[in-house]
C-alpha cells in the first residue's frame, strides 16, 4: 500500500512539473462579437470578411474603413527557471540551509549498536516477595 502511495504521488508531482514548465498558446478569430474559430497548433480559420475590400464592414458596407474581423493570440508563459541557485542567498541563509538539511538527514540514520550492556550479569535472586510482605503496591 505504500509503494502504491509512494507512487502515485511521484506521478502527481511529475505531472504539476510538466504543467508548471509547460508554454501553450491558442489563437482566435472573432466576426464582430461572434467567436468564429480557435485553434491551440495551427492557423485559425476566417470567416472570409477580410477578402472583402477594405471600405466595406459587416454592419455597412460602405460607411466605414474599419473592419469587423479580429484575431487574437492567448499566451500563457510557463516557469523557466526551477532551479535555484545557492548564490542567491545570503551567507546566513546558506548555513541555515546546510545545518537543517544536515540534522534532517541525521534523523533518519539508524544505529548499528546492538550490544546489550548488561547481558552477562544474572537478575538477582528473589528470595520473598518485599511488596507483598510489606503490604506496598504502585498504582
Amino acid at each position: 500500500m505504500k509503494a502504491i502511495i509512494h507512487k502515485s504521488l511521484a506521478v502527481f508531482m511529475a505531472g504539476v512539473v510538466l504543467f508548471t514548465t509547460m508554454s501553450f498558446a491558442v489563437d482566435v478569430h472573432f466576426c464582430g462579437e461572434t467567436l468564429v474559430d480557435y485553434s491551440f497548433f495551427q492557423k485559425v480559420d476566417t470567416c472570409g470578411m477580410e477578402d472583402i475590400s477594405e471600405g466595406s464592414t459587416c454592419e455597412s458596407p460602405t460607411l466605414s474603413e474599419k473592419t469587423c474581423c479580429k484575431d487574437q493570440q492567448f499566451l500563457k508563459q510557463g516557469q523557466e527557471d526551477l532551479k535555484l541557485s545557492m548564490e542567491k542567498l545570503s551567507l546566513g541563509q546558506q548555513i541555515f540551509v546546510a545545518s537543517f538539511t544536515y540534522s534532517y538527514i541525521s534523523l533518519f540514520e539508524a544505529t548499528q549498536s546492538t550490544a546489550v550492556p548488561f547481558v552477562a550479569y544474572p537478575p538477582p535472586f528473589i528470595e520473598r516477595d518485599l511488596q507483598v510482605l510489606h503490604q506496598t503496591f504502585l498504582i
